[in-house]
């Protein structure tokens, strides 16, 4: 590694002075610094695995081959908003807050110089470096701190000593003078202070500030309506979508203009500016960039197969698992949710293949508003693709499953009782109870022919929610399953919950045929009888008479009406006023 400081002065090269030709053709540069810049841009927007950051990488070590033929190493120098090669711009970004140069400039540095074998190693290391600068606060190390750090062997770099506060006609005067400090031919000049001083003095003239004392004598001095006019400018100007409007002229060009060169280039812009707008939380612009892709495929009749499957591929970089996962992952950890309507412009525009994506966000989402919005997703693609739904309601994550099944239940479709049923003999019971409550909702006939099998489930909930559903059905043919709970002895064990959801059960499908055993139940042969049956279960008897609510049924509860026992006395006081529940 390699800094040096620059504390000279040397004439720049004048405007009129023919540039040197260069010893191989500036696009080799252009190119590197194109993929350079962008693969910056990308790796503060994806992860290492990510697909657009792995083809990132790649392009960029791919554009230092044909440079390594041709030369051992690459010297840039650096700008505000350039970088520049031989004296020649290979790049420029006008504005600040997106300028990849102005990072290092800002910093002090002033060149780069690359060396074949950076790009095998130190390649990465120079990005996660850039990643620190762009997200470092003001007290954290910066970049040329980070730089030193890291003792590059094919990175050498010249900056400096910004802490002096000279003007910028000073240091590039430096820059030159260290160029040629070590030519004895051209000894540098000798500057005193006052020379310094003097430089200063013209470089604070030359700062452009205006003062209001040099105004006020002004016979041109703007009245009250132009004032208002230029607020009201400035006002549009600063509430303009200026993100939108470079959509909208992207797409008129692509739609009209059917040259392939130009459609290849805005279809690369339209690929590259999508992460952009995800990083700047533009949600919205990103929606309509998807919409009007589709537009265009449509209206569009002389769009060539490559053009149309670029813009039909577009929906498919945000519906990839990573990307959606890391946009669910960042909007439950952001500190102010985007409008509403961008959100559900972008989800609408995601993929039926994604729906995987969203039922698993849905489990680690926090936020009442983001968890309402990927509840709309998930139902919107879960109708349109049952088959991805249904192959959900087997995934291996069960939160996932039963997200799954919750859909299901709520299309009520036929489809997925099969699938449902296979889940009630899985060893979860998380899945077996989900299940169930998912053929609960769909009712079909099929649906409660399945429910059948859980009323033997091991697990309390799952046979309690399989019972009610068949008897609030009217399911007849799971008679035979509940009367034998009835009229075994397992019932004797179960909690009063239990005993009264089966005997209920069984008042509801039995009728009026089902009055002889619950009477022998609640009444008995003989007051010696009567005192050997649970009063738990004389109870559920009177209850289940209750739900059966004929004549007969209320005369056989009538006898029993003075039970010395106080829990049968009320529960055939509810059956005869209706009350059961």
């Amino acid at each position: 590694m390699t800094a040096t400081s620059l504390t000279a002065a040397a004439a720049p090269l004048t405007a009129d002075q023919t540039l040197p030709e260069p010893p191989f053709s500036p696009q080799l540069v252009e190119e590197f610094v194109r993929h350079f810049v962008r693969a910056v841009k990308t790796h503060q927007l994806y992860l290492p695995n990510n697909p657009i950051y792995q083809r990132s990488i790649e392009g960029l070590r791919t554009s230092f081959v044909p440079m390594w033929e041709v030369t051992t190493e690459l010297v840039l120098q650096i700008s505000e908003s350039e970088f520049r090669w031989m004296g020649r711009s290979v790049h420029h970004e006008g504005s600040r807050a997106e300028s990849l140069p102005w990072v290092f400039y800002k910093d002090g540095l002033r060149e780069l110089t690359i060396m074949q074998g950076f790009e095998q190693e130190e390649v990465a290391t120079l990005l996660d470096i850039m990643q620190r600068v762009r997200k470092a606060s003001p007290d954290e190390d910066d970049l040329l701190t980070l730089l030193w750090e890291q003792e590059f062997a094919y990175l050498r770099y010249r900056f400096i000593d910004i802490s002096e506060g000279m003007g910028d006609d000073v240091v590039e005067a430096a820059e030159a003078a260290a160029a040629t400090a070590n030519d004895p031919s051209n000894p540098p000049p000798v500057i005193s202070v006052a020379d310094i001083q003097e430089d200063v003095s013209k470089e604070t003239d030359r700062s452009g500030i205006v003062r209001m004392e040099d105004l006020d004598g002004s016979l041109y001095f703007l009245d009250e309506q132009e004032i208002d006019y230029l607020r009201e400018a400035v006002q549009r100007e600063q509430t303009l979508d200026l993100r939108r409007n470079v959509l909208g002229i992207l797409f008129d060009i692509a739609e009209t203009q059917p040259a392939p060169e130009v459609r290849d280039e805005v279809c690369t812009i339209l690929e590259q500016i999508m992460p952009h707008l995800l990083a700047a939380g533009d949600y919205g612009a990103v929606a309509l960039l998807l919409r009007e892709a589709a537009v265009v495929v449509k209206r569009a009749g002389d769009l060539s197969p490559a053009h149309r499957q670029k813009l039909l591929a577009l929906p498919g970089l945000i519906s990839s698992p990573s990307v959606l996962s890391q946009l669910v992952s960042a909007l439950n950890d952001a500190t102010v949710m985007p409008p509403q309507e961008d959100l559900d412009a972008l989800f609408d525009q995601l993929q039926g293949d994604t729906l995987g994506t969203i039922l698993s966000g849905l489990k680690q989402t926090q936020r009442a508003e983001l968890r309402t919005m990927l509840e709309r997703t998930a139902a919107r693609l879960a109708s349109s693709n049952i088959s991805e739904l249904l192959k959900l309601i087997a995934a291996d994550d069960e939160q996932v499953a039963v997200e799954a099944m919750r859909r299901a239940a709520d299309l009520k479709t036929p489809a997925a009782v099969g699938h449902l049923l296979r889940c009630l003999s899985h060893g979860s019971v998380g899945r077996r109870l989900g299940a169930v409550q998912a053929l609960s909702e769909i009712g079909s006939p099929g649906a409660l022919r399945a429910l059948e099998s859980a009323l033997e489930d091991a697990d309390r909930d799952v046979r309690l929610t399989a019972v009610r559903t068949l008897s609030t059905r009217g399911h007849r043919a799971a008679l035979p399953k509940v009367e034998a709970v009835v009229k075994g002895s397992a019932v004797k064990d179960a909690d009063l919950t239990e005993k009264m959801t089966y005997f209920e059960a069984y008042g509801m499908l039995a009728g009026d045929a089902g009055i002889p055993q619950l009477d022998a139940l609640l009444n008995g042969r003989s007051a010696l009888l009567r005192l050997r049956v649970d009063p738990e279960l004389r109870a559920c008897a009177a209850m289940a008479l209750g739900r059966i609510g004929s004549d007969q049924a209320f005369e056989v509860l009538r006898k029993a009406a003075d039970d010395k026992d106080v829990r049968v006395r009320s529960a055939i006081n509810k059956a005869l006023r209706g009350g059961a529940s």
